[in-house]
């Protein structure tokens, strides 16, 4: 299992190590070369001293053309590395809470996120980037990171991706998508989400709701892999078919990151 290291940011936004778990066939995923994390938007100059001591030559943006035009993210002056994104909207809830007129109870926020989940498989502007993300991850023998705006859905299943072409059997995979709920301050996050959702769509939003919108689920990523599954019958075929990943391109993943 995963070695946790977490390096806190302010607020809600924390960086994690998703490396360290034993991988198929004998070996472990590197430590200190995969990082994810929330957006950086509110990091104070310690935060950025943490994220330039990473040693970062990516980082992979996740969020679409209006999340970066409206959030941008923090850099130290000593930032150096390369940022990675396609352009587009690759965020997908935001219509479903719309159509609702602001009323949703915890349940149709449940249904809502596993339909999110099990379309962003296929989600252009999130594929384009993903894309990005692994022949950056085949290409360079450096640290890097991934990260959206809260660092938990489209994050989430970037890393799912990573940890499944790696190795990494789907429990450690799910046990890491679910530290989300546990690492960190997430009622923090949780309160400024809570304003955030209800000041755009509405008022009229149970907590419970928000509390399931703002969190992590098995069901969600599990909806995610079912439609890798239905359509390519695993996560290394859906590379190769939809990410562009190359037989080459994935085995120099490996020879980079597994040890």
């Amino acid at each position: 299992m995963l070695a946790e290291r977490v390096l806190p940011l302010s607020g809600v936004h924390n960086f994690r190590d998703y490396g360290g778990y034993a991988v198929e066939g004998g070996g472990r995923l590197r430590s200190g070369v995969l990082w994810r994390s929330a957006h950086h938007v509110d990091a104070t100059p310690e935060d950025l001293a943490a994220v330039d001591a990473l040693g970062l030559e990516t980082v992979v943006d996740l969020r679409g053309d209006d999340e970066r035009a409206d959030h941008v993210c923090r850099r130290s002056e000593n930032f150096s590395a390369r940022v990675l994104f396609a352009g587009g909207q690759t965020a997908g809830l935001a219509p479903h809470l719309q159509a609702a007129g602001g009323t949703i109870d915890n349940e149709t926020a449940r249904s809502r996120m596993i339909d999110t989940y099990a379309g962003m498989p296929y989600r252009p502007a999130l594929v384009a980037t993903l894309r990005l993300y692994v022949a950056a991850l085949a290409e360079y023998d450096a640290p890097s990171l991934v990260h959206c705006v809260a660092g938990k859905d489209r994050t989430g299943l970037a890393v799912a991706i990573v940890h499944r072409l790696l190795g990494v059997n789907e429990d450690d995979l799910m046990a890491d998508y679910l530290l989300t709920n546990s690492a960190g301050k997430i009622e923090e996050r949780i309160a400024q989400g809570a304003a955030h959702i209800r000041a755009r769509y509405g008022a009229e939003i149970h907590d419970d709701a928000i509390r399931t919108l703002m969190s992590v689920n098995p069901a969600f990523l599990d909806a995610a892999l079912a439609t890798i599954r239905r359509d390519h019958g695993d996560v290394a075929t859906y590379a190769e078919t939809v990410l562009n990943l190359t037989p080459e391109m994935h085995e120099a993943m490996v020879d980079k990151l597994v040890v």
